[in-house]
């Protein structure tokens, strides 16, 4: 079996018994308790399925635990630089690796049942879509070791490594489990750039930019906007700093390579897009699915942090949007950017008319402090 998951091109395959992981239940729950899932209901609701795969699927024996090495050519925080340029987490820069892993996926789980016969055998397959403590499950696998910034680390791939899982009632032999091997390094406990990691091997979503960015519906909490940057899609920050990326290599995957034209976007480009533009721009990836208002919204973020005065401009379309959370975004970003002259302009022809609670209030705070005054 795992020489056909490399043949299909996953990179690694380790097998865990279908129980929950040590640790996995009460990390969870303490995870939950403290408030850190943020508006991600769904964790409590589905704890008791996650917390143990025998309680999402009483018949699972094994848990099948697959790898897909997604290693960028490139540092990704090289497009931290170019602040006028959005900067897109590395796995969202091509297609999206749902589709990519599933698919081989469920090609490995036909080849287990036909494998197993005469033996009855039944699967499912799972890919960060269903209540599935994926990280967990593969360090008891062996794939490697949940780090300091709660994400799996390989002594082989570092910190890029797609995760998939095939469930089955064929009680397989499981390998043994990985170490720890993080020592006393907190490399991505250091290189946070919201502070997300309140101890080590915990996270607070509620302070992670890829949260923020991608999970979270809202608006962005202004003490945290300034801290975003430019990242206007999930963030890379933890993973990139990971001393055991000197033994990762590029994923071979081609689906998954960078597009040049998401490597680093310009923002005033990004703040054009209408919903056609924006669906037609990200058909196929991941980015998609936050929906066009959320994107904006980051886009209007990163504006806003740039510093540069001729993206008062693109900040403007944001002002004229039909979404509220847009509105309120593009408020915060004109009033980093604007001097005062031109941002009494906006208001008057903006503020005036604005019926939202919210975005009204950004812009009270907008016109008491514009940048240029």
């Amino acid at each position: 079996m795992k020489a056909r998951a490399r043949a299909l091109g996953f990179d690694a395959c380790r097998i865990a018994a279908a129980a929950s992981p040590p640790g996995a239940r009460e990390g969870l729950a303490a995870f939950l308790a403290a408030g850190a899932g943020g508006d991600m209901t769904w964790l409590a609701e589905t704890f008791d399925r996650r917390a143990d795969p025998r309680t999402l699927w009483p018949e699972a024996k094994s848990v099948v635990m697959l790898a897909l090495n997604y290693g960028p050519s490139v540092d990704p925080r090289e497009a931290l630089a170019r602040k006028d340029a959005g900067a897109i987490s590395v796995y969202a820069r091509n297609r999206d690796y749902h589709d990519i892993v599933k698919g081989k996926l469920k090609t490995l789980a036909a080849w287990l049942v036909a494998a197993a016969r005469p033996e009855p055998t039944e699967v499912k397959v799972f890919v960060d879509t269903a209540p599935v403590m994926e990280k967990p499950l593969a360090a008891a696998a062996g794939l490697g070791w949940q780090g300091k910034h709660t994400n799996l680390v390989s002594r082989e791939f570092g910190s890029w490594l797609f995760l998939g899982a095939i469930f089955t009632d064929l009680d397989l032999p499981p390998d043994e489990a990985e170490r720890d091997h993080c020592g006393q390094c907190r490399a991505c406990l250091d290189a946070c750039p919201t502070a997300a990691f309140p101890a080590p091997y915990a996270i607070d979503a509620r302070r992670c930019i890829s949260y923020l960015t991608i999970e979270h519906k809202g608006a962005i909490p202004r003490e945290l906007r300034p801290l975003i940057g430019n990242r206007i899609y999930g963030c890379d920050d933890c993973l990139a700093v990971c001393p055991w990326n000197k033994f990762a290599r590029e994923g071979a995957e081609a689906r998954l390579a960078a597009r040049d034209d998401l490597a680093a976007p310009p923002l005033a480009e990004l703040a054009a897009l209408d919903d056609r533009g924006f669906r037609t721009r990200f058909a196929g990836g991941p980015i998609k699915r936050v929906g066009h208002a959320r994107f904006l919204r980051n886009v209007m973020i990163a504006i806003g942090n740039s510093g540069d005065a001729s993206l008062v401009a693109a900040a403007g379309r944001g002002l004229a949007s039909e979404s509220p959370l847009v509105r309120a975004a593009a408020v915060w970003a004109v009033g980093r950017l604007a001097g005062s002259a031109e941002i009494t302009s906006l208001g008057r022809r903006f503020a005036s008319q604005e019926r939202d609670a919210a975005v009204s209030e950004e812009w009270i705070i907008a016109l008491a402090a514009p940048a240029g005054r």
